[in-house]
Order: C-alpha cells, then structure tokens, then sequence
C-alpha cells in the first residue's frame, strides 16, 4: 500500500527538516482534492494530479485507482470510476502512513 523505500528516498531528497512540511502539504492537498472529485470533464486531469502526488510520496495502492479512474476518463468512461473506492484507499493509506511514519523514520 505504501512504498517506505520512496518515503525514504523522498525524505532524503528533501532533508530531514523540510520532510514534515511536504507531508502535510501532500495530505492538505490530497484531501482538498479529494474533497471535490467529481465527475466531469476535469476527472482525468484531476485523477492524473492525484497520482502524480500519490507515487512521489510512496502511496502506491491509492495511485494505481487513481491511474485505472484516469485511464477511464480518458477512455470516455468517467462516470464509471468508483470514486468512493478511490477515496477508501487514500484514507487507508493515509492512516497506514500516520500510524507507521514515526517508527520507519526514527532511523
């Protein structure tokens, strides 16, 4: 569901210090976004967006619905997309995330 080793890699790239702010970022985002997904002629862009958010920050799982629902919009069938599979999968990932990040950073 989760991909430590981009987390790390992630938490490398940017520094430990600013590693904190692009995590609420991602999760302020994320969640606004995600708070009006609809359907629409904007689904495939704002599905695209998601996952480009979601890989950077190691959100595998969340992603991978996010590609399949963009891949449908493109296809015309956007109105096919389970947006509540969608945001499912985020806040498992989102707790997932929360819940291990401490222990997997103590490092």
């Amino acid at each position: 569901m989760i991909s430590w080793d981009q987390v790390m890699s992630l938490r490398d790239d940017v520094g430990h210090d600013d590693f904190g702010e692009v995590v609420d970022i991602f999760l302020e985002d994320v969640e606004e976004t995600l708070a009006g997904l609809a359907r629409g002629p904007l689904l495939e862009q704002v599905l695209h967006a998601l996952k480009g958010s979601a890989l950077n920050l190691g959100f595998n799982a969340f992603a991978g619905l996010c590609a399949e629902g963009e891949r449908m919009a493109a296809q015309g069938a956007g109105d096919a997309v389970d947006l509540g599979a969608i945001r499912s999968c985020y806040a498992e990932s989102r707790a997932l995330f929360l819940d291990e990040l401490p222990t997997r950073t103590a490092a």
